[in-house]
């Protein structure tokens, strides 16, 4: 057997008893009625399920079914339909469990796997590499998700809320969505992002989150310029776009900087501005620092709470 083939095999069999098929149905005059399905991966062993938060927005019962066939009814733990991350449950324990891995490792052209089950061909297989990291995507419904992995690993209608797994089995993100009509263009949730989010939805409930309104991409900063400024990051954020009477709007962010500092804290990825824009920032004048035609500008900025 090839050594590319051994790789994908190796990587597969870390995961594969974790992944789950998720059937959605609603409830009509005491009826299922099948409502879609996707896929999603068990992080915990007392049965803990990350899933994307349109697979069960319409779900009146959740069937999550094992590689082994076992069938088990779920029920939603958190959403959080701004990140599109949902957690379900399964009663019991002593379940095959993911392992998380770290997204900030990840470099552009590395090897990705994908595992779910498009169009309900269960426990599917794809593989592409990384394209880009700390995208900002806009859905076809509107909705803006950040913090999202672009690669070109083919996905179809039930992938989303699998895993994207690296070649030692690790999940680095969750699989979400892909741009109709386009050709390899997928996207995944960022892992480091999700398990802020899980933590925040099991602490809490809910995420409160502060909103500046820009659309961003994470990008390496030009060696020269980081001598120049005496900058101590590798990455920054491209802002690609800002939204009309947005706080960013306000403060004169502009499509073309790259943030490199928020708040006092170097900031050297979009999971990092997503832990630094908490609760606590609502409202409150913050120093943010920018790249701009090779100068350092420092601009204020005064995030809103985060609305539906």
């Amino acid at each position: 057997m090839d050594e590319f083939s051994k790789i994908i095999i190796t990587a597969i069999d870390q995961i594969k008893n974790a992944v789950v098929k998720i059937d959605v149905f609603r409830l009509h005059n005491n009826r299922k009625m099948p409502a879609g399905s996707g896929s999603g991966f068990v992080f915990s062993s007392d049965g803990l399920i990350f899933t994307n938060a349109h697979v069960i927005a319409k779900a009146g019962l959740i069937r999550v079914i094992l590689l082994d066939g076992t069938e088990l009814e779920a029920s939603i733990s958190g959403k959080d339909p701004d990140s599109d991350i949902a957690i379900l449950k399964v009663h019991g324990n002593g379940y095959s469990v993911a392992t998380l891995g770290d997204s900030q490792q990840l470099r552009i052209g590395q090897l990705l796997i994908a595992i779910g089950n498009p169009l309900g061909y269960q426990h599917s297989v794809s593989a592409g590499i990384l394209s880009g990291v700390g995208r900002t995507l806009r859905t076809a419904g509107g909705q803006v998700i950040e913090n999202v992995l672009q690669t070109d690993a083919p996905l179809n209608p039930g992938n989303s809320g699998g895993p994207l797994i690296n070649t030692s089995g690790e999940v680095v993100g969750i699989n979400t969505a892909i741009i109709g009509g386009a050709q390899g263009l997928s996207f995944a949730i960022d892992i480091n992002m999700a398990k802020e989010i899980a933590r925040q939805l099991m602490q809490y409930g809910k995420v409160t989150r502060a909103y500046m309104g820009v659309m961003i991409q994470e990008i390496e900063i030009h060696p020269r310029l980081r001598n120049f400024h005496r900058l101590t990051n590798t990455k920054g954020l491209l802002v690609s776009g800002v939204h009309e009477n947005s706080p960013a709007k306000k403060a004169q962010l502009a499509e073309g900087d790259i943030i490199v500092d928020f708040d006092g804290q170097m900031i050297t990825g979009s999971p990092g501005l997503f832990r630094v824009l908490t609760a606590e920032k609502i409202n409150k004048p913050l120093q943010i620092k920018v790249l701009r035609k090779g100068a350092l500008v420092e601009l204020e900025i005064i995030p809103v709470e985060k609305t539906p």
